[in-house]
């Protein structure tokens, strides 16, 4: 075959060229479904829980992530709750470490970070409820305990307030530590958040942990995803410690997928409404 024939034959490509060779060919649907944004989520590392290893488990994700991360360049990084295991003065050296993972780190307080409101963001420099924009997709980051390690609902004005703000924003993804409908055994029942979120199309996934045995998806209304990602550490969940990889295409969709420390496995894709 000769040269003018294959660049025929390949019509339904693009092809790229330099100094008269092929470099690559991708299909048209390939070329739709880039990725423009990327982001890690993990959550439940427990540092400090007895009996486990924590300072190790910490070491495996960092050395995991930061292969991922070299190949796939994500915006930012988020520990999704149980930062730490009870002990308040854990919280600033667990801190020090997971601030090495990623310049954008960000946070939830889970139940088991039994840390007043002050001591939180003395050592994040933010405060408990907290909301980010990046590349006008927006981040918002709930509390769902408090520092006796009570399980609580997300802060419904706080909420309404941001995703009012946010209203017209591309993407808003919303972390909290405790899933705020009655899916798992220590789930909690909230609906005045549930029919909140339901008024914005623009919310497109909910994260959770806590229940260190979810690694899967379950949809609310069958439209808006939520998230779950397994653990990092503790002492039970499921028989992997690893974390969530989620990037949105230029096709509007949005890809989400674990990582088991170093394999991929249980890709989903999310159309946008």
């Amino acid at each position: 075959m000769n040269r003018r024939d294959f660049l025929r034959g390949v019509s339904a490509a693009v092809v790229i060229q330099a100094c008269g060779k092929i470099v690559t060919a991708a299909t048209r649907q390939h070329l739709s479904r880039e990725t423009v944004f990327r982001f890690v989520v993990a959550s439940d590392w427990h540092y400090g829980q007895p009996g486990t290893d924590a300072t190790q488990f910490y070491h495996d994700l960092q050395k995991a992530f930061a292969a991922y991360q070299a190949q796939y360049p994500c915006e930012f990084f988020v520990l999704n709750g149980d930062v730490i295991h009870n002990d308040p003065a854990l919280l600033l050296p667990a801190a020090t470490l997971l601030k090495q993972l990623h310049p954008r780190l960000y946070v939830t307080r889970g139940n088991h970070d039994m840390v007043t409101p002050a001591a939180w963001e003395q050592a994040w420099g933010f405060p408990l409820c907290h909301d980010v924009v990046i590349k006008d997709q927006v981040i918002l980051l709930g509390d769902t305990a408090n520092e006796k390690g009570q399980y609580l609902c997300p802060d419904v004005s706080w909420f309404t307030a941001k995703l009012e703000q946010y209203k017209s924003a591309s993407n808003i993804f919303i972390f909290l530590h405790i899933t705020p409908v009655k899916w798992t055994k220590s789930g909690v029942d909230c609906p005045e958040f549930q029919d909140l979120i339901r008024k914005y199309p623009n919310v497109r996934a909910v994260f959770n942990g806590h229940d260190h045995d979810q690694d899967g998806v379950k949809l609310l209304d069958d439209k808006i995803p939520f998230l779950f990602d397994g653990h990092m550490g503790g002492s039970w969940g499921t028989d992997y410690r690893g974390f969530r990889v989620v990037e949105l295409k230029t096709d509007g969709s949005m890809v989400s997928y674990l990582m088991n420390p170093y394999h991929k496995q249980a890709e989903r894709t999310f159309a946008k409404v």
